[in-house]
């Protein structure tokens, strides 16, 4: 059975996809949390030594930037692709500018600020479970620390365009987004299942930047089919 490779979105880690892991027994599901390198280069590269052969690869946010990346630079390993809540284009100057004194602040003691003020409240679709969501992504991100805030943060500012390694691939494909994603907006979303048009384009209710957690079963539906088809 082809091994499925899991990346988990920016200071989250294996707890972001709940319980779609066990979800998809016997399937084997490996874990990568990317957190040294501050490229996805790097990342990637690190990634590569650990993988199997060949894998399916899902990510989510800067787990699906870094899957692109993976699947540059190895793209006869990658054989299914799943891209959930992410953007295949690289950095806005905007977003870029506001990098540097993001990772200041996380450095000089205020991570916990930064994402429960900054980062976190744009993620969510309204609802009764989003308190529990918010405070789990808050301690995702706590335990990972500040030192792996800069470093993914450097990583996301400094990444290609990776359209026309998406153009490319030719495998089994799965696009996915919360339909409420302010973060990563549907156009984005458009653009990958238009570069891959092999692709399957799920949109699921009531969920936004996390579908994971906000929305299990309907994002577990989706990867097994993905997996299985």
């Amino acid at each position: 059975m082809l091994p499925l490779v899991l990346i988990p979105g920016m200071m989250c880690d294996a707890r972001m996809w709940g319980g779609i892991p066990a979800a998809l027994q016997p399937r084997p599901v490996a874990h990568v949390i990317p957190t040294e390198a501050d490229t996805m280069a790097g990342l990637a590269r690190l990634l590569l030594r650990d993988a199997p052969p060949r894998f399916a690869l899902a990510g989510l946010s800067m787990g699906g930037i870094l899957a692109m990346e993976v699947l540059s630079q190895a793209p006869e390993r990658v054989e299914r692709l799943a891209l959930l809540d992410t953007n295949p284009r690289a950095e806005p100057p905007e977003v870029r500018a506001s990098r540097t004194p993001q990772i200041a602040r996380a450095l000089n003691g205020g991570l916990a600020r930064v994402m429960r003020d900054e980062m976190k409240p744009n993620y969510l679709a309204r609802g009764p479970g989003k308190k529990a969501v918010l405070d789990l992504c808050l301690d995702m991100a706590l335990s990972l620390g500040p030192g792996v805030f800069a470093r993914q943060s450097r990583a996301l500012r400094d990444r290609p365009d990776r359209q026309a390694t998406l153009a490319a691939f030719r495998g089994p494909a799965l696009v996915l987004m919360g339909a409420e994603d302010r973060l990563c907006p549907r156009d984005r979303h458009d653009l990958m299942h238009a570069l891959m048009p092999q692709s399957r384009l799920v949109m699921v209710e009531g969920a936004g930047h996390l579908p994971t957690l906000e929305r299990p079963m309907e994002t577990t539906a989706a990867l097994r089919r993905w997996l299985e088809e």
